[in-house]
């Protein structure tokens, strides 16, 4: 079969974890996620891994308080490294090898990234899950998936949303907004559309790397849309 791409970094924000749950790690969602992962890689494709920390802590709730920034956002970065494991033992309940890779060293729990380490996983055939978000506060961990999508040489980067693409406004509070099957970068930064921080889409931008946005609750739509199907939004130039 054909896919559309042959190597991509998926973003799974840490709130598609918590499933319906108000807080933490529903095991079974990250056991379907996993699944999804398992089934991408049996189309051929070249899979890895950014996780957020949303579902557990976010370094935006501890400044918004009147707390320190910088320590908030290391909390939030701890927060995704819990997750990151998480998938991976998912991951590993299928068979599939995976690793974690932080951009925070932390060795008795996990490696510690770099480019060339990652490289070297994705060509042994694993998974691999970046933990830590950019290993610096002040940016967002879909800031990371891009950056970590350029380090990858990644043909697209996708993003596994509440929703099925990007819309003019939340659906969810605006029924009537309008959906966009497709869009460029320049279009999502001019209209101001909340997929991914301005940071984020700029680096994709610069490094010719299309976002595709899709509903991470979906089970099979990853697949489906590598295969050429189900339905997303594709960010490209």
């Amino acid at each position: 079969m054909t896919v559309r791409f042959k190597r991509v970094l998926l973003k799974v924000s840490g709130e598609a974890l918590m499933g319906r749950q108000g807080f933490g790690i529903d095991v079974a969602v990250a056991d379907r996620i996993a699944g999804d992962i398992r089934d991408a890689r049996e189309l051929g494709v070249e899979i890895s891994v950014v996780i957020g920390g949303g579902n557990i802590f976010r370094g935006v709730a501890v400044a918004s308080k009147g707390g320190d920034r910088v320590t908030g956002d290391h909390m939030g970065m701890l927060a995704t490294v819990i997750n990151a494991l998480a998938l991976r033992t998912s991951l590993t309940k299928l068979g599939i090898d995976a690793i974690v890779l932080s951009a925070i060293a932390m060795p008795e729990i996990c490696e510690s990234f770099s480019q060339r380490a990652a490289l070297a996983h994705a060509d042994r055939g694993r998974v691999v899950i970046f933990a830590g978000g950019t290993g610096n506060p002040f940016f967002t961990t879909d800031s990371a998936a891009a950056l970590r999508a350029a380090e990858m040489g990644a043909h697209a980067l996708f993003k596994g949303t509440q929703v099925d693409g990007i819309y003019s406004a939340d659906p969810k509070l605006v029924p009537d907004a309008t959906r966009f099957e497709q869009l460029t970068h320049d279009e999502v930064l001019s209209k101001g559309l909340a997929v991914m921080d301005v940071t984020a889409v700029a680096l994709a931008r610069e490094n010719h790397i299309p976002i595709v946005v899709f509903s991470i609750h979906e089970q099979g739509e990853f697949g489906r849309i590598l295969s050429g199907g189900g339905r997303s939004t594709i960010v490209s130039d």
